[in-house]
C-alpha cells in the first residue's frame, strides 16, 4: 500500500513538473499561475503547495531534475550535478569520441532548449532564480575540467576556462539552431562544434 501511494506521489508531481512546463512555454512563465499548473495538473492549489513551496520552487525542480534528467546528469556532491559520460569523453580526448558525445547531446536539443529558455526567463522575474540556468552551466564546465585534470592537459589554471569556452559554444548552438541561417546544414554545423571542441580541449 505504500509503495502504491508513493507511486501515486510521484506521479502527481510529475504532472505537476510537466503541466508547468507545458503552461511555461504557452503563456510565458510571468504571465502562468500557481492555479493555472494546478488546474493543467488536474488537482488543486492546495495539492500544488504540498509539492512546491512556489512557482519559482517547480522552475528549480525543472532544471535540477528534468533537464539533468534529459541530460543523463547525476547528483554530485563536488558539481551539484554530474555527467560522467562528459568526464570520461574530454578525458578520452579523441576527435571520435568528442563527435559521438555531441551528436548524442545534439538529440536532445529540442527537449532542453525550452527548459533553459524558460529558466533564464524566470530568472528575470524571480529574485530567487537568478543565475539558475548559469549555475547549471558550471557544474557542466566542472565536468570538462575534470575530464581535462584526469588526462593532464593544459595547465591547472587553463583547465576550468577551456571548459567555459566550450560551454558556451555548445550553449549558443542549442539555444539558437533553428532559429537563424548560418548558411550550414546540421551535418556541418555539428561537424564545425566537434572540430571547435576537438582543438579547444585536445
Amino acid at each position: 500500500m505504500a509503495s502504491l501511494r508513493e507511486q501515486q506521489k510521484q506521479m502527481t508531481r510529475r504532472l505537476l513538473l510537466e503541466s508547468g512546463l507545458n503552461l511555461f512555454q504557452e503563456k510565458g512563465y510571468a504571465a502562468t499561475t500557481v492555479d493555472d499548473i494546478a488546474t493543467a495538473a488536474g488537482t488543486t492549489r492546495v495539492t500544488f503547495y504540498a509539492y512546491f513551496p512556489s512557482r519559482s520552487a517547480l522552475m528549480q525542480a525543472l532544471i535540477d531534475e528534468q533537464l539533468n534528467e534529459r541530460l543523463q546528469r547525476v547528483r554530485s556532491p563536488k558539481h551539484g550535478s554530474t555527467a560522467q559520460d562528459l568526464v570520461a569523453t574530454v578525458a578520452a580526448g579523441t576527435r571520435e569520441a568528442i563527435d559521438a558525445w555531441i551528436r548524442r547531446t545534439a538529440k536532445s536539443w529540442p527537449e532542453i532548449k525550452p527548459i533553459v529558455r524558460l529558466g533564464r526567463e524566470a530568472a528575470v522575474i524571480e529574485p530567487d532564480l537568478t543565475n539558475l540556468v548559469e549555475r547549471w552551466m558550471e557544474e557542466a564546465v566542472g565536468d570538462v575540467e575534470d575530464g581535462l585534470t584526469q588526462a593532464g592537459r593544459f595547465a591547472p589554471h587553463q583547465r576550468h576556462f577551456r571548459g567555459v569556452l566550450a560551454l558556451a559554444q555548445l550553449d549558443f548552438v542549442a539555444q539558437h539552431w533553428g532559429d537563424t541561417d548560418w548558411k550550414i546544414d546540421r551535418e556541418q554545423m555539428l561537424d564545425e562544434l566537434v572540430n571547435s571542441w576537438t582543438s579547444l580541449l585536445t
